[in-house]
């Protein structure tokens, strides 16, 4: 996926799973959450995206794609993502996880079945 800065963004999160099961992959978002934090507030916010922003390789980004990228996760519209919508986020944001997810879902179905 390239944003208008030209980034591509590759799909890694499947892999991950796979090589850390979905146990270790949650602590590696947790981890990621908290590279981004906003240590005062607990919340990951524009200004805290922005400051930290090379540590994921987004430094080119402007200013209204981070804002995107936020109001794309912020689920209670207080302008800023707590853990649980950084999760979701990262998980919307992979294809591979979205389709493994469904999969995953129609398994635990089928064994209550």
């Amino acid at each position: 996926m390239a944003s208008r800065s030209g980034i591509v963004f590759e799909d890694f999160f499947p892999a991950m799973v796979d090589k850390l099961g979905a146990e270790g992959f949650m602590k590696e978002l947790c981890n990621g959450f908290q590279l981004l934090v906003d240590e005062g507030k607990g919340l990951i916010t524009f200004e805290s995206l922005r400051r930290n922003s090379k540590l994921l390789g987004l430094q080119d980004m402007a200013d209204d794609e981070l804002r995107c990228m936020l109001r794309e996760g912020d689920l209670d519209g207080d302008g800023a993502l707590n853990e649980m919508e950084f999760c979701t986020l990262m998980f919307r944001l992979s294809p591979g996880l979205m389709m493994d997810s469904r999969k995953w879902l129609a398994e635990a179905i089928s064994s209550e079945m």
